[in-house]
């Protein structure tokens, strides 16, 4: 698939969660839970505080026809769960290849969250890619836990700026062969 051909987004089914296309009644829940610092320090792309607009406007980036990223709501409903519990995207790379990307409130940290819908979205591989790549900050060992829990293995450091904090970070990358 070339970057400029997106495909429907699927619905991914597990028995504690559904992965779904995010929808306009999301906006309130992830404008709670990326406005929690603990939540954007630990992401390279939310800014602290979070400002009026941002969560309308990656909605609306989601829903973009011509996206590069397919996000996703880790939805909890049939678990009488809330409807948005965190997000998990892939970003479309060349060369068959994806970056996988998290985050999920702080309220349902240390449950297997995290661990159960990067797997979900592994096993399903709605791209068909080859190889899914993800970056964690070296500060946020539970994120790499995840990682190498659903059999992503350690390839190099590296580093990236993080809006919320305002300081580049050092980062651990991981990488998942898929074929």
């Amino acid at each position: 698939m070339s970057l400029d051909q997106t495909l429907a987004q699927p619905v991914i089914d597990t028995d504690r969660f559904q992965l779904r296309p995010l929808r306009r009644s999301d906006q309130g829940l992830i404008e709670l839970y990326a406005g929690d610092k603990r939540v954007a320090c630990m992401t390279g792309a939310i800014p602290h505080p979070y400002p009026p607009g941002a969560a309308e406007a990656y909605i609306a980036r989601a829903q973009a026809p011509d996206r590069t990223e397919d996000i996703w709501a880790i939805d909890g409903q049939r678990m009488d769960a809330p409807e948005l519990m965190g997000v998990i995207a892939l970003k479309r790379m060349d060369r068959n290849q994806s970056e996988i990307g998290y985050w999920v409130a702080p309220a349902f940290w240390n449950t297997g969250l995290a661990s159960d819908a990067v797997q979900a979205l592994v096993e399903a591989n709605p791209m068909q890619n080859a190889t899914m790549f993800a970056t964690v900050f070296q500060d946020n060992v539970a994120s790499a836990r995840v990682l190498v829990n659903c059999g992503f293995d350690y390839i190099g450091d590296a580093e990236v700026f993080c809006i919320a904090r305002q300081a580049t970070v050092p980062t651990w990358t991981y990488l998942k062969k898929l074929d």
